[in-house]
């Protein structure tokens, strides 16, 4: 379940909702932080050449859900990086987060900026072949 296939959107008023599909939580939270970041530029464009790192405790696997990507987000944002390249791990209620990225570059395409995540039509769930995370970011 990795690629175009993994995430997509759906239609919601003024902004955008964004779902991510995988075979685990952590690979359906990948799969959403690719969405969010594929909104404001094409994320196999994004060179690995700067890495963050995080990690927080969230016993509630939808919030967990908003606080990874408004961290990617607010990390990105605070240090003038797209990023294209994520991973989470899940121990219990602490979460491990990573993501890769570079400087903008006038190569990048600019599409819609991201402002953050929101708790409307929040939903992290079991499906038939794993698992989805849902939510609108605010555009």
């Amino acid at each position: 379940m990795k690629g175009a296939q993994d995430y997509g959107y759906f239609e919601h008023d003024a902004d955008i909702g964004v779902v991510g599909r995988g075979r685990t939580i952590e690979a359906a939270f990948v799969a959403a932080a690719r969405a969010v970041f594929s909104i404001q530029t094409e994320p196999g464009a994004v060179r690995p050449v700067e890495r963050i790192e995080f990690a927080f405790v969230e016993p509630d696997v939808e919030l967990a859900l908003v606080t990874w990507l408004n961290r990617l987000l607010g990390e990105a944002r605070a240090r003038g990086l797209t990023l294209g390249d994520f991973g989470i791990r899940r121990e219990g209620d602490l979460w491990s987060g990573w993501a890769a990225g570079e400087r903008w570059r006038a190569e990048h395409s600019r599409g819609t900026e991201v402002k953050g995540t929101t708790l409307t039509m929040l939903s992290v769930r079991s499906v038939a072949d794993g698992w989805e995370a849902r939510c609108v970011v605010d555009v």
